[in-house]
């Protein structure tokens, strides 16, 4: 039975129109790795995008794998099927496609208990991030590799590409005070490594709780370099949420996600998530001229309204900026999200609000939101930061698997 007769189609149409793709992802490589599956009872944790280059679904990919069980799938936050809203709770499943079992990662638990581990060998992992430190999917791996690692299971990462790039790295390390499951291990907020990659790190660095360790495979990709950005590969971009949809968003989030934190709409319910954003009681022209103002390298600013469908302020009609990324190169999204927010707080002191916990969470650190509350200049933060992702590069060097 295929995954499901819409999914196929789908998959049919893609084959038709895309062109071979120069990387391999590593749901691609399987066969070449096909020893570390023979025999075995799988358990998938994967979503709406977890195909490979010829459009075919990783559940459909191992129940077609000689000698191979799939036993249990696996979800994150959005659903296995990727329709959940962010925070939505996702309780236990059985996908219609298949009659499996679907355990979800983002309910009652986000880490596999040892009931949902009974009947599985292998536990494979193969869902595309963003390459921003606050994207759930990333403790939804590390919690299965710990997971398998105290009911001893080995643990499978199928790469896939960090899709704004391997090279750069950017923002605060996460202090370990604000360790949640939007980030819970020492890392900046741009971390330039694959999921792959960062597995490994996880594991090699002891960051698993009581320092345990996984017995972890990573199934590399081919064809990809860290320099490469996700439309330079070859693969067609799946938005991996549903307010991620497409690599210009994703290039914006790691700075336009600190809205979150306050209540300005971060334009969540409207078609451009992440790239406009604003509030009922801002003056969209001022905003515009004030942010162009700063000229944050890639960005400018122009005004515009809009009303958002859900989340803040939904149904009102909001005011603010639509961002054009003029040069993604040059961007700073981290640093620039940082003084979008430090910019709207000066103009509006009586109506900006934090969500100040979760803000921070984002952070990583309380001391941004200290700095903008008490009107201090950003920039020595901004040297902190660079300071600590020179250290964080020595230690991430350690494990890569592609070239520069």
């Amino acid at each position: 039975m295929r995954f499901s007769k819409a999914v196929g189609a789908l998959a049919v149409a893609w084959l038709v129109a895309a062109c071979p793709a120069s990387v391999q992802t590593g749901l691609d490589n399987i066969g070449v790795h096909a020893d570390l599956f023979a025999g075995k009872r799988i358990g998938i944790i994967a979503n709406h995008a977890s195909y490979n280059s010829e459009g075919k679904h990783i559940v459909d990919v191992f129940r077609t794998m000689p000698g191979v069980r799939v036993a249990a799938l696996f979800s994150p936050e959005h659903g296995f099927r990727g329709n959940e809203e962010a925070g939505a709770t996702i309780d236990k499943q059985t996908d219609a496609a298949t009659g499996l079992p679907v355990h979800s990662l983002y309910g009652k638990t986000n880490k596999p208990t040892p009931q949902m581990l009974a009947d599985v060998d292998v536990l494979v992992f193969d869902i595309q991030d963003v390459g921003a430190r606050f994207y759930t999917y990333l403790y939804t791996m590390s919690l299965a590799m710990e997971a398998a690692a105290e009911c001893g299971k080995r643990f499978v990462v199928l790469d896939r590409p960090n899709p704004i790039n391997g090279v750069q790295v950017e923002g605060p390390i996460l202090e370990p005070a604000f360790a949640t499951f939007v980030g819970l291990y020492p890392i900046p907020v741009r971390y330039g490594l694959t999921v792959g990659e960062l597995a490994k790190m996880v594991n090699g660095e002891g960051w698993l709780a009581k320092g345990v360790k996984a017995d972890l495979t990573v199934v590399p990709m081919t064809g990809w370099q860290r320099g490469m950005w996700y439309d330079q590969t070859g693969l067609r971009f799946i938005k991996p949420s549903p307010n991620m949809p497409d690599l210009e968003t994703a290039t914006l989030y790691p700075g336009l996600c600190l809205l979150e934190g306050t209540n300005v709409s971060e334009g969540r319910g409207t078609p451009r998530p992440f790239r406009q954003f604003g509030a009922p009681w801002i003056d969209a022209n001022t905003l515009a001229t004030r942010l162009n103002t700063l000229n944050l390298p890639g960005l400018r600013f122009a005004p515009t309204s809009f009303t958002p469908t859900s989340s803040k302020h939904q149904g009102k009609l909001c005011h603010g900026a639509e961002i054009t990324l003029t040069d993604r190169t040059r961007l700073e999204p981290f640093w620039s999200g940082v003084l979008i927010v430090n910019e709207i707080c000066k103009m509006y002191p009586d109506q900006f609000e934090w969500r100040a916990s979760h803000f921070d969470r984002l952070c990583g650190t309380a001391s941004i939101r200290e700095a903008i509350t008490a009107h201090k200049r950003l920039q020595p933060l901004k040297s902190n930061w660079f300071s600590e992702c020179k250290t964080f590069d020595q230690t991430r060097r350690k494990y890569f698997l592609y070239s520069e």
